[in-house]
């Protein structure tokens, strides 16, 4: 199983980015997939979710009405990150992570996910 994400950069505050997240080596189907991040000297912290029939989504307060998750419904193999209104505190790298199914308080623990990407690298300047 891979997960390889991409769409990261620099972009100034208030600005837009999309993350994508390819998954490979078998049918995500009945996975959740989610995006979390890392800020420097930060712990691994929750973004969003979304669950395996892309009907639920899950997001942190920080991010809410801001970012939203998105997966592809026609193979489910694909998982996006639209960002607006980029701040500076937003700046970390974004991680894409997948899991078989979870119950809906465990889609923001990390320790829940069996398979992540390498990272994403975002960059908001003020």
């Amino acid at each position: 199983v891979q997960l390889q994400a991409s769409g990261g950069g620099l972009v100034q505050a208030g600005g837009s980015l999309r993350l994508s997240c390819a998954a490979s080596g078998r049918t995500f189907r009945d996975y959740d997939m989610a995006w979390f991040r890392q800020a420097p000297g930060k712990e691994r912290e929750f973004t969003a979710a979304i669950r395996w029939s892309g009907g639920t989504t899950l997001y942190s307060d920080s991010v809410k009405g801001r970012f939203t998750i998105s997966r592809d419904n026609a193979n489910k193999n694909m998982v996006y990150l639209q960002m607006n209104s980029l701040k500076p505190d937003d700046t970390a790298v974004y991680y894409c992570a997948t899991t078989r199914r979870v119950v809906l308080s465990a889609l923001a623990d990390p320790s829940s996910y069996d398979y992540w990407g390498q990272g994403t690298k975002v960059t908001v300047s003020s």
